[in-house]
């Protein structure tokens, strides 16, 4: 029974007994005491949900419904389900996190970052809210910062795919004009899981960018083994197999690129190039 619920108890009964504050009080009391024991029995009985699990459970169905509506680009529906998420349960990190994204997707970086740091706070050891702010940071260009969350997230024994963190510290550093160190990222990210769709097509780049024709030809395969063709795979690998001179491979990729990406920049790039 909450303060205010007390508070009216208390005025009623003075009110309508007519007696002094020794009675008011003892009879609150004993209000209070039957409150509780109605509340315990209440407790014992099959299928009682208690009021903080009810709390959870608003909390975390409108934390799904707000992702979803999120994913689908609805950001006023997604902001009212984690609004009544955060207020259903305030100190819950995961919340946090998401109202962090998306702020961030909104364009607001300054209630982004509040979210994102709340979450962190509430949870030190939470691997997603530690990436996430990583991105946050990045985007920011606040590099230095970034690969510290990365690298915190990537840390914990628990966090099932620190791959995912470590692949980001690599894609930072190329943004930073680090290739060497986001090389290096990317290579003990694949050590960790060989196929991490993101670190596969970096290194076939980063291949093709030293000369290494070869090697970015194998990353690009991994690549296409865990992933769909994109604009930028279907480019890469024209010019990687113009320079192994595979002119059927060549031909394929450039017939793909014309057919399923047609108005894109890199389509945009084979008709200036003159490539068949």
């Amino acid at each position: 029974m909450n303060y205010f619920k007390l508070t009216f108890i208390f005025t009623s009964l003075l009110v309508m007994t007519g007696c002094g504050p020794i009675a008011a009080i003892s009879a609150a009391g004993t209000t209070v005491t039957n409150a509780a024991y109605n509340e315990e029995a209440r407790r014992n009985q099959s299928g009682y949900v208690s009021p903080e699990q009810r709390s959870d459970e608003i909390a975390d169905a409108n934390l799904y419904l707000g992702i979803e509506y999120m994913q689908q680009g609805d950001y006023e529906k997604a902001l009212d389900k984690l609004n009544r998420a955060n207020k259903a349960r305030p100190n819950y990190a995961t919340v946090h996190n998401a109202l962090g994204l998306l702020y961030q997707q909104m364009g607001d970086a300054e209630a982004a970052e509040k979210y994102f740091t709340r979450a962190i706070s509430l949870d030190p050891s939470d691997s997603s809210s530690l990436n996430n702010y990583g991105l946050y940071l990045c985007e920011n260009r606040r590099f230095g910062e970034a690969e510290e969350f990365f690298l915190r997230a990537a840390s914990n024994p628990l966090y099932s795919t620190p791959e995912l963190a470590i692949t980001n510290a690599g894609t930072c550093a190329l943004s930073n004009n680090q290739p060497d160190k986001a090389e290096g990222y990317f290579r003990e990210a694949l050590n960790k899981n060989s196929k991490v769709a993101q670190a596969l097509i970096q290194m076939a780049e980063l291949s093709y960018a030293q000369g290494n024709y070869l090697p970015a030809r194998t990353y690009l395969r991994s690549y296409l083994e865990v992933a769909r063709h994109t604009p930028k795979s279907l480019w890469l690998g024209i010019r990687i197999e113009q320079e192994l001179g595979d002119k059927n491979a060549v031909s394929s990729y450039a017939l793909l690129l014309r057919n399923n990406f047609p108005g894109t920049k890199e389509a945009g790039l084979l008709s200036e190039s003159g490539t068949r």
